[in-house]
């Protein structure tokens, strides 16, 4: 599938559309071919940086060999959650702080000319989609078409509550915003009638540079959420954790529901990239990280990113792990 002037599929980036290109699970000097990105400084008292250290993380990050740089979503972190993070009963005291995703990404664009810029994920459902999609479509044209936006429905009830938004349903409005963002990103006028939003027939002109739309990825762990990665997503946004949690067979026992729901809606599975995310726990050691990589990149999954939240939070001490990783 073409998005702009790349290739969009589980193989490597091709700058001409429709050209041949290596698959992504092939060996590049003798090694696994990889395409490796890093999270932005987000998260925790990354947020309150001194101006400038964002864009200067994009830019050195893309010019030591960073292919993409993505950003979270978080709204707050409740004193007494309801449900904690990863299945747990708290969550991380580095998400009481978030930069937020839109700004951080709309920086980077400014600061980078060739990285992928990525979500994983925004909530999809907290969000009206009329000011969602021209949020997105702003940030891809301002990068040249470079944006790779994730969607996921979260796991907080506070969140949704100090959003407006109603949590039971999740995957429903989910599947309407969507329905939403692709009307608005290919149509005009527009017009759309949903259970929880609706759009009078309109004119809106401003469309994402990459065409026929933005790609849509999906962040799901559940058999519901990853049929609906291969009836309609674009791309999936899987997370593993290091150290010792890099299972190339449970990605790939997920990754059958996905492909066998793209067989049954007449989709091409090969069409649906993979992203994974790399959660880095305190006391990982840059080795450790790599060896996810390797390991990631040898079991066909080529395409990863490494958040160091948990890590780091000195813009020059995450530089430090990019320059050694992309060696």
């Amino acid at each position: 599938m073409v998005w702009g002037n790349r290739v969009f599929s589980r193989y490597l980036f091709s700058d001409t559309p429709g050209a041949a290109i290596e698959p992504a699970i092939g060996r590049c000097a003798g090694y696994p071919c990889h395409v490796l990105g890093f999270a932005l400084p987000q998260f925790g008292s990354a947020a309150f940086a001194a101006g400038g250290e964002l864009a200067r993380f994009a830019s050195t990050a893309e010019q030591l060999g960073a292919q993409s740089l993505w950003v979270g979503d978080r709204l707050l972190a409740a004193v007494d959650p309801t449900v904690g993070y990863a299945g747990g009963d708290t969550i991380p005291e580095q998400f009481r702080a978030c930069l937020d995703p839109f700004t951080a990404l709309a920086v980077a664009a400014a600061a980078t000319s060739t990285a992928r810029l990525g979500s994983s994920v925004f909530v999809a459902p907290w969000y009206p989609p009329v000011q969602l999609a021209r949020q997105l479509a702003s940030i891809d044209a301002v990068s040249g078409g470079r944006l790779t936006p994730g969607f996921g429905i979260g796991w907080s009830p506070e969140e949704y509550q100090a959003a407006g938004a109603p949590f039971d349903g999740r995957g429903a409005q989910l599947d309407e915003i969507l329905d939403a963002l692709e009307a608005l990103w290919t149509d005009d006028p527009v017009r759309h009638e949903g259970k929880r939003w609706s759009v009078p027939e309109s004119w809106v002109g401003l469309k994402p540079v990459q065409r026929p739309r933005l790609p849509i990825c999906l962040g799901a762990f559940t058999p519901a959420g990853l049929r609906r990665i291969g009836r309609r997503g674009d791309g999936w946004l899987p997370a593993v954790f290091v150290p010792g949690a890099v299972s190339i067979d449970a990605l790939r026992a997920q990754r059958r529901v996905i492909d066998a729901a793209a067989e049954a809606a007449g989709r091409d599975p090969a069409n649906i990239a993979t992203h994974v995310r790399i959660n880095v726990a305190p006391g990982s050691s840059v080795s450790q990280v790599a060896d996810a990589v390797k390991i990631l990149a040898e079991g066909g999954y080529p395409d990863a990113f490494v958040d160091l939240m948990y890590v780091e939070t000195d813009v020059d001490a995450v530089l430090g792990w990019v320059e050694k990783l992309v060696a």
